[in-house]
């Protein structure tokens, strides 16, 4: 018998099958890598998440004496109002009001007679709420003017029965918001001024 190579085998004297695994193993391995590589890449895990998905970007509570980067500019009567004090007391957040100009009328619910109100809301978090109050206001106006005609004429003459209203109303507007924004973000609803007639 002749001593010549086999085919088999490779002229290192290894055999082909083992080089050709070899290879294989080594770019299945680099497939994988890469793939779990950019996987966590994709899920903010590597590559500045920090280990963490990043939060949604929604308005934040501002404590008190911090500045809010989205704060309304003061206008008409507000822009020569000096810098607001804060007690150290209640609240570790401040809370930031904003009237509606014009009042709502409407009826009530079962009853010839009609309500006025004049309101506000308020919120403790960043100045994107109030921002979307603003631009949302037509469609706030006309939630809250449905929940006044919703409203019972019993409901109006007693304490309990306006604090069920002004929830209610705070709902509403909040419903509104979440629609168009995505966030409601109203912590209250406020009477101004109240007239049953």
């Amino acid at each position: 018998m002749a001593k010549g190579k086999d085919k088999s085998e490779d002229e290192g004297g290894k055999p082909k099958g083992v080089a050709l695994k070899i290879a294989l193993a080594v770019v299945v391995t680099l497939v994988v890598t890469a793939g779990g590589a950019y996987g966590a890449f994709a899920a903010g895990l590597i590559g500045g998440g920090g280990g963490k998905a990043a939060a949604p970007d929604v308005p934040k509570l501002v404590a008190k004496g911090s500045a809010d980067p989205y704060a309304l500019p003061p206008s008409g009567k507000d822009k020569d109002t000096l810098e607001t004090v804060h007690g150290e007391g209640g609240s570790e957040y401040r809370t930031v009001y904003y009237a509606f100009e014009e009042g709502f009328t409407s009826n009530l619910a079962d009853s010839p007679a009609l309500i006025q109100v004049e309101l506000a809301v308020s919120t403790r978090r960043d100045g994107r709420v109030l921002q979307w109050v603003k631009t949302h206001e037509i469609a706030i106006r006309s939630a809250i003017l449905a929940q006044l005609a919703a409203t019972p004429e019993a409901d109006v003459f007693d304490v309990a029965g306006k604090d069920r209203l002004a929830k209610r109303l705070t709902r509403a507007v909040n419903t509104v918001l979440e629609e168009n924004e995505g966030f409601g973000g109203i912590d209250a609803v406020h009477f101004r001024g109240f007239l049953v007639q």
